[in-house]
This record gives structure tokens, C-alpha cells and sequence, in this order.
């Protein structure tokens, strides 16, 4: 097995979230910028969503880093088998937030990892699932919460890494990075199944 310090990583996202998760285990990593077209297709389930989104993200940046390991990643929050997004705007923020209230949410964060130093690239994949119930919210709540945070680029409204805590009844994950926005656990098994050790 070769040291993750000795490969070149590259992250298929502009998420400084997942930039900040993939950094605790190498600094040996750059960003690149996916060009992915992330509309969900007629029919299709949130699990299926955030697992293509992220094979997707991974094969194109590949494309363009040959001699790297590529990792692509999505997230989609799931209501009722409903996909939602990263809200973009306060209202929706807040919209998200009412939904939720008193429910319990899946979030699917789905990882893609491709070894592109062949021709014949290999690419590994997993799915995380984290349940988050939320306790019941009133809309004066969710509209101080949604001023203080500005979750805007956070699917399901909210960043469970700092005052988004406050909304929770309980989480239920197998692994707490997940729901920040990259499965740590998993990208770890993924790189080992590549030949590449993390410690």
C-alpha cells in the first residue's frame, strides 16, 4: 500500500466543508471545480440522486487529473422520499426548516472515489445514511435560526457543526462527519480497498 502524503488527492467540490473533512486526513490535496449538471431526473430517489451526483463529479474532474485519486461526493436531505437541496435564498431556508419541523430527515451523502492513475480508471463508491429528528419549530424560531446562520449552502437548512445543534431532538449516524458533508469513515475504506493507507 503507498501513503495517502505520497499520492495526490483531489477533491471534485467547492465545498470548504468537505475541503475542511478530506484536510484532517492529508494536506495533500487541491479542489477542483465539477462541471455537473445536478437536476434530479423525473422519478428519482434522493439515495439515487446523491450516489449518481457524486460517481458524476467524480468522472469529470478525473477526466481532466489523470495520475490522481478523485473524490466526488453529494448530499441530498430526504423528506418522504422527496429530494431537497441546498436552499439559496432565506426563504427557502425557512421553507425547508417548516418542513422538517417534528420530522424525521434523512440525509444520503454519497462517495465516490477514482483511481485515474490508469487509462483504465477504478472507482470505488459508498452511501451514508444519517436519520436527524428535529424538534418542533415555530416559525419565529426558524427565522432567528436562519438569520444567525445563513445555512444557505446547506442541504436541509441548517449546519449541525455549530448552532444548527440547537434544533435536533436526536441524530442517529454511523458516522459524524457524514452529515457535515463528506463520510469521512467511508472515504477511509475506500482509499484502503485503493491500496492507499490513511495512518
Amino acid at each position: 500500500m503507498i501513503a495517502v502524503s505520497d499520492v495526490e488527492l483531489v477533491l471534485a467540490s467547492t465545498s470548504r466543508y468537505r475541503r475542511e473533512l478530506l484536510a484532517r486526513l492529508t494536506p495533500n490535496l487541491r479542489c477542483v471545480t465539477p462541471e455537473v449538471d445536478e437536476t434530479p431526473r423525473p422519478g428519482e430517489a434522493p439515495e439515487a440522486l446523491a450516489a449518481r451526483l457524486a460517481q458524476a463529479k467524480a468522472r469529470d474532474v478525473a477526466a481532466r487529473s489523470p495520475g490522481t485519486f478523485v473524490i466526488g461526493s453529494d448530499q441530498v436531505c430526504d423528506i418522504d422520499g422527496r429530494a431537497y437541496g441546498k436552499p439559496g435564498s432565506v426563504e427557502r431556508a425557512c421553507a425547508q426548516l417548516e418542513a422538517s419541523s417534528g420530522r424525521t430527515v434523512l440525509f444520503h451523502t454519497a462517495v465516490c472515489l477514482i483511481d485515474a492513475r490508469r487509462a483504465a480508471m477504478r472507482e470505488y463508491a459508498a452511501l451514508d445514511t444519517t436519520r436527524v429528528v428535529l424538534r418542533k419549530l415555530d416559525a419565529a424560531e426558524i427565522a432567528r435560526y436562519v438569520e444567525r446562520e445563513q445555512p444557505l449552502d446547506c442541504a436541509g437548512s441548517f449546519k449541525c457543526e455549530a448552532l444548527g445543534i440547537a434544533l435536533f431532538e436526536r441524530i442517529e449516524s454511523q458516522d459524524p462527519t457524514a452529515l457535515i458533508g463528506l463520510p469521512l469513515i467511508a472515504v477511509c475504506t475506500l482509499l484502503r480497498a485503493a491500496g492507499v493507507r490513511v495512518v
